[in-house]
């Protein structure tokens, strides 16, 4: 795996992680400004990911058009798992911004 790949990984799952934080961290008169930003990154990162899970099946089917079927239910399913992780960050960010 390249060391690009790798760190963009990293970055996201990252991200992921402190999207919660950034919510939680803004108390007083600024509380919104930091559950905005970390909705803004759980956004982002849905998008990064659904993007890779996309490019990563096409290039598959590409390469051997057989196995679509098999691919493309290895992409749903991955592109479930980042949805879902990415709405969890955001009703945790809500969460921390209404509570």
């Amino acid at each position: 795996m390249r060391f690009v790949n790798v760190m963009s990984i990293a970055l996201l799952g990252l991200l992921a992680t402190a999207t919660p934080l950034l919510a939680a961290t803004n108390s007083g008169p600024n509380a919104g400004v930091g559950a905005g930003i970390g909705m803004g990154l759980a956004i982002v990162g849905i998008g990064i990911g659904i993007g890779l899970v996309g490019y990563s099946a096409l290039s598959g089917i590409a390469r051997q058009p057989e196995q679509a079927g098999a691919i493309q239910g290895a992409m749903f399913i991955l592109a479930g798992l980042v949805e879902g992780a990415g709405i969890i960050a955001l009703v945790l960010c809500l969460a921390l911004l209404f509570l």
